[in-house]
């Protein structure tokens, strides 16, 4: 696979404003899961560790597959990758989504709050899922993220912030192996399944099939169909 110059490309796609000055902060270490924690209090790495090992609770309502966002068939292929992911996680309302088992709706636009006021929202609506925006963060990743990005709770939740944070996910998982030719397709798309429940790994269903209520919402065919395109 040729390389390409991916940092250039994402500052240009993604970063904007004073967001181009925050460098990544190495992962934070966790404390070890406690088996009580409710689904979205753990971090991501943490929630899907229990969720395997069968130690966390379901949350009380059903996940619902939301009507899909549409295809992203132009573009850079880091935007069309992240158009792919929201592709299976989100709905019509893109970075405004906000999980459909929540009864207790944010007080506006997940995009016109802060990081703040998201966080004060979960921390206001205990015992229902929190998964927000066009990647479908869980409150104590989007926590993580923020620390790590070294971005203030004052930053409004806005499209161009949840790109950088997706981003950041997308590096956990091997994004610059892959494009260096040190991962292969299969390999880094198994990966991408493992931080977003919507995708399916090879094996055609979501790594985290049947626990609450997840399940991958497109096909392992269309997910392969879609990085040859973006990739090659």
């Amino acid at each position: 696979m040729k390389r390409l110059n991916w940092h250039l490309m994402v500052s240009a796609c993604l970063i904007s404003g004073s967001m181009a000055h925050a460098q990544p902060r190495p992962s934070v270490t966790m404390v070890p899961i406690n088996v009580n924690f409710e689904w979205d209090t753990a971090s991501t790495s943490q929630f899907w560790a229990a969720a395997r090992a069968g130690k966390l609770r379901a949350p009380t309502t059903r996940q619902v597959v939301p009507a899909p966002s549409s295809l992203q068939t132009s573009g850079s292929p880091i935007s069309r990758l992240l158009s792919l992911i929201a592709y299976a996680e989100a709905d019509q309302r893109g970075y405004d989504t906000i999980h459909q088992g929540a009864r207790r709706l944010p007080p506006s636009l997940p995009t016109e709050m802060t990081v703040g006021q998201v966080l004060a929202w979960v921390d206001d609506t205990p015992g229902q899922p929190h998964a927000i925006g066009r990647y479908q963060f869980i409150p104590s990743t989007l926590r993580d993220l923020m620390y790590r990005a070294g971005y203030s709770h004052n930053m409004r939740f806005s499209a161009e912030l949840q790109d950088n944070l997706a981003w950041i996910l997308l590096h956990d998982a091997g994004f610059q192996e892959f494009v260096d030719g040190r991962m292969n397709r299969t390999a880094f798309m198994n990966n991408l399944a493992k931080v977003w429940a919507g995708l399916p790994t090879s094996t055609g269903r979501s790594a985290y099939h049947g626990y609450a209520g997840n399940r991958a919402t497109i096909s392992w065919s269309t997910f392969n169909r879609e990085m040859s395109s973006i990739f090659g």
